[in-house]
């Protein structure tokens, strides 16, 4: 039994670690943009800096923390007997949890790039994407979209 119980847990680890970061491309539109008028704005890159976009924000740590307190518990509770045994997986679930919560916080970070953009009516912008292409300082851009939804391409 404890031997399925790890199977399923790791399982779930694996597939937490499948999420889709393709989203923060700048090569990537949602389904709500297809289709939909956006603004196109002109500028040339003052600065480029790599950052992290850290995934998962809407459940964070769930499946890791959560298989991480199971294979802890399960392995804790294997040393000893009795009371020693009771906080011996007591201990191993807690230890677990803050690994598996550390580990899948690891698994959903992104390469990304901070641009820092000069657009040509003279307004700063910044827009953070994913990082799947090279950026230099200097360089022309187009930013599609406006507001919380934009993205940048070479022009």
């Amino acid at each position: 039994m404890k031997q399925l119980s790890m199977v399923a847990v790791l399982a779930a680890l694996g597939l937490g670690g499948c999420a889709n970061t393709d989203v923060y491309s700048g090569d990537v539109y949602g389904s709500s943009a297809a289709g939909r008028a956006q603004n196109v704005t002109y500028g040339t890159l003052v600065s480029v800096r790599p950052v992290k976009i850290q995934a998962g924000d809407q459940n964070p740590n769930v499946i890791g923390t959560v298989g991480g307190g199971v294979i802890g518990g399960i392995a804790g509770s294997s040393i000893g007997g009795g009371t020693g045994r009771s906080l011996a997986t007591a201990a191993g679930a807690i230890a677990g949890a803050m690994v598996g919560s550390k580990a899948e916080e690891k698994i959903n970070q992104v390469n990304a790039v901070e641009l820092e953009i000069r657009t040509d009516s003279g307004e700063n912008l910044v827009v953070v994407q994913k990082a799947d292409r090279s950026w230099q300082a200097g360089q022309r851009v187009r930013m599609i979209g406006s507001g919380s939804s934009m993205s940048v391409a070479p022009y």
